[in-house]
């Protein structure tokens, strides 16, 4: 059972620490001692799943753009070169590369040091092997192991071997995009299209020059591809709003044709069309679900829980596919795509709102570079038939409004509470006669008709944290507040809740950037 000292870095399927000095009342936890016991605990989870000696392992460590990268690879390499190990030195790197090297390389293992959109201060490291990316029992497995002291017997012969697997990478993106388009000019299938690259100085700045260029793309107007791990222009998240009118504003005043972003590790993406409108969330899903669906009729899409009902609606009467919506958290959704598989489903795609999109043809990776590759491909097959990108999304009815209210479980048993606070509502729903939605797998999500709200609301329990995240969308203008103050009436007889957040909401719900229908 790990105690308070190491639970503190597991985060889901991550392990996530202070690591630099900077931001007032964050102490550095991520020390040298920290990331060696965790990275030996890693040799020896990876030698019992083998059946290997750790001085047989071969794995590869990379790192994204922050500033503590340098001081915790030399940590992690310390401690793996220290049992024996060869250390394969990736250097600057995206996340999915580093699963990618255990397919190509090939080698047991890969560990990414990198915290994805979390601030400058902050670090982790994330492990993979050549089945993918580790669930959230083999972290703790891991951090038991350091908690423990359990080292693996030291071995002479560890040594550090510069790689560059970047390069390969690109490459391989540069192949899928050729024979995708298959242009007249199958060496430069890009050439005519001008891509605005926005990396938010994190590991992506790589798709610009490495990717796109080569075959033909203008790139002008490109911005903060340079790492720079203190993120000096805007938080690299596909998911924040001032990074993504950053891009939205850089993708109209260059004239281009897309603009991509990624968040700092490259494992999630999002784009803009040539309109400056963002394709993100639902929008990202839609096109992401078109593309995947092409060739798998009837397919499955899963994705989050939170997405809207329009987006149902589109994969199953526009696209011809189903609609399988599942839990928060990435491992989840992919997880669950494999077991659909496994089980005879077929379902080629898992992808969140926030960005985390893996397909069945590319091992389930969760890989923004794939992503965006994917969409570009789309978008230069669309224009050999006069379409454009804004044509496919066409049929997907998006709400006026939209809010996300997060309230704070103030009880120290917050999952009791929260599961507790999900129970009651759905009695009380049903004593209402709400319309309680039949496929949801997660919280309790509930519709409303025309006069009353005319959307839904989810109610579900954080992940990790002792919070109850709230998402309405509603399809007329004040049917957030509508709904909200139905909602309200069960929530103040709810013990434990921080009902605060509930009063600046209600009156002011986000507008939808692309709700036009």
């Amino acid at each position: 059972m790990l105690n308070k000292q190491w639970a503190q870095f597991k985060s889901g399927t991550d392990i996530r620490g202070v690591a630099s000095e900077g931001v007032a009342g964050q102490e550095v936890n991520l020390t040298d001692d920290v990331v060696e016991k965790i990275s030996a605990g890693f040799a020896l989870w990876l030698s019992d799943r083998l059946g290997k000696t750790p001085a047989e392992l071969k794995i590869a460590v990379g790192h994204d753009s922050r500033i503590s990268a340098d001081r915790i690879s030399a940590a992690v390499q310390r401690s793996l070169m220290a049992a024996g190990i060869t250390v394969y030195d990736c250097g600057l790197a995206s996340t999915p590369s580093m699963f990618m090297i255990t397919i190509d390389l090939p080698c047991d293992g890969a560990v990414q040091i990198t915290a994805s959109h979390h601030p400058f201060n902050r670090n982790g490291l994330k492990f993979f092997t050549k089945d993918g990316g580790l669930d959230s029992a083999d972290i703790a497995a891991i951090l038991q192991f350091a908690q423990d002291g359990q080292y693996p017997a030291a071995a002479d012969g560890g040594k550090s071997v510069p790689t560059d697997y970047m390069t390969r990478y690109c490459e391989h993106l540069r192949e899928i995009i050729k024979k995708g388009v298959n242009a007249e000019d199958y060496e430069h299938p890009l050439k005519g299209f001008k891509i605005v690259v926005d990396a938010g100085n994190g590991a992506g700045g790589f798709y610009a020059g490495k990717v796109l260029e080569p075959l033909g793309a203008d790139t002008a107007g490109s911005q903060f591809l340079d790492p720079d791990g203190y993120f000096p222009n805007h938080i690299p998240n596909p998911e924040n709003e001032t990074a993504m009118k950053s891009v939205c504003a850089a993708t109209v005043k260059a004239g281009a044709d897309i603009g991509v972003i990624f968040d700092t590790d490259v494992d999630r993406g999002g784009a803009v069309d040539a309109s400056g409108e963002e394709i993100n969330r639902n929008r990202l899903v839609a096109i992401a679900s078109a593309i995947a669906l092409e060739g798998n009729p009837g397919g499955t899409v899963v994705t989050d829980s939170i997405t809207s009902d329009g987006l149902k609606t589109y994969i199953e009467n526009t696209l011809g596919g189903v609609h399988h919506r599942f839990k928060r958290g990435y491992r989840n959704v992919i997880n669950e795509a494999i077991r659909l598989n496994k089980e005879g489903v077929n379902c080629p795609l898992a992808i969140e709102t926030s960005g985390h999109a893996a397909l069945r043809e590319n091992y389930f990776l969760d890989d923004g570079a794939y992503l965006v590759t994917k969409i570009i491909i789309k978008m230069a097959v669309l224009r050999k038939e006069g379409k454009t990108l804004e044509s496919l999304l066409e049929a997907l009815a998006e709400p006026k409004e939209a809010k996300e209210i997060r309230l704070p479980i103030m009880e120290e048993d917050f999952r009791s509470c929260g599961e507790a606070v999900i129970a009651g509502l759905e009695s009380y729903a049903k004593e209402h006669g709400w319309s309680i939605a039949p496929d949801n797998r997660e919280g309790i999500r509930v519709s409303f008709g025309p006069g009353s709200g005319d959307g839904w609301f989810l109610l579900r329990l954080s992940v990790h944290d002792p919070i109850m995240p709230l998402n309405i969308e509603s399809n007329c203008e004040g049917g957030v507040e509508e709904i909200l103050k139905q909602l309200t009436e069960y929530l103040k007889g709810c013990k434990g809740l921080d009902l605060s957040p509930l009063a600046p909401a209600a009156g002011k719900p986000d507008s939808v950037a692309a709700g036009k229908k």
